[in-house]
């Protein structure tokens, strides 16, 4: 296929398509995991509890999994606490949430990459790579840090546009550190959560909100301002 077939119309339209088709079917996991809940997580964490010494790497690779899956990742963090308490739990976590972003933009590259390309069509897809290339690892850490965004759905997008699975890696290591230990310190503290370790818990998830937001809204206005001068700078 020429570069004037995957700009042309019907190029585009069918891109779009798989596109679309790939939006749906992440979205009907998302209902099924996280709204119809058909994975029962008490019973997930009751068998692992149940492997002794070797439940923490097996609830990494667990965990890892149906992160990809999309069972939301405050659940599987608060399973942590749980099972593990604020410290090894906190480090169970962030195990299991770097599988999961590892997972996620492999699954995505492979998916959506093609599609994604076409329809930036290659002059932008060629910005766009050339900016990951410089500043896709702190794009990763970013969003980490932004309140409410999901992460697996992140993770699966950040995939099929090209991010590379190191950054991915590397980004979520350093950008979930803070909310890995917020949620696996509220898992531990279940049962009284007037306990100082809970409000620290929430004191450490109000600062990462708010800076989250703040880098956000400076990530997009650069974002959108090194676009313009990259279109401005061409012949």
């Amino acid at each position: 296929m020429t570069d004037n077939d995957d700009h042309a119309p019907t190029g585009r339209w069918r891109h779009g398509a798989r596109l679309a088709v790939y939006a749906g079917f992440l979205l009907a996991m998302f209902y099924l995991v996280a709204v119809a809940r058909i994975i029962d997580i008490d019973g997930v964490r009751a068998a692992i509890a149940a492997t002794g010494p070797a439940a923490p790497l097996v609830y990494v690779a667990a965990s890892a999994l149906l992160g990809a899956v999309l069972v939301p990742g405050p659940i599987l963090a608060g399973g942590s606490g749980l099972l593990f308490g604020p410290l090894l739990g906190t480090f169970v976590t962030l195990g299991a949430t770097v599988g999961t972003a590892v997972i996620c933009a492999f699954l995505g590259r492979r998916a959506g990459r093609g599609s994604a390309r076409g329809m930036l069509g290659t002059e932008r897809a060629d910005r766009l790579d050339a900016q990951i290339a410089r500043r896709g690892l702190w794009a990763v850490v970013g969003q980490r840090f932004v309140p409410g965004a999901p992460d697996a759905l992140a993770s699966y997008t950040f995939g099929a546009f090209g991010i590379p699975l190191w950054q991915m890696a590397a980004g979520a290591f350093i950008g979930s550190a803070p909310r890995a230990f917020v949620y696996t310190a509220l898992g531990a503290s279940i049962g009284d959560l007037s306990a100082p370790l809970a409000y620290t818990a929430i004191a450490v998830w109000c600062v990462v909100a708010i800076i989250g937001a703040f880098a956000a809204h400076r990530g997009i206005r650069s974002w959108r301002r090194r676009d313009r001068d990259a279109k401005s700078a061409q012949p």
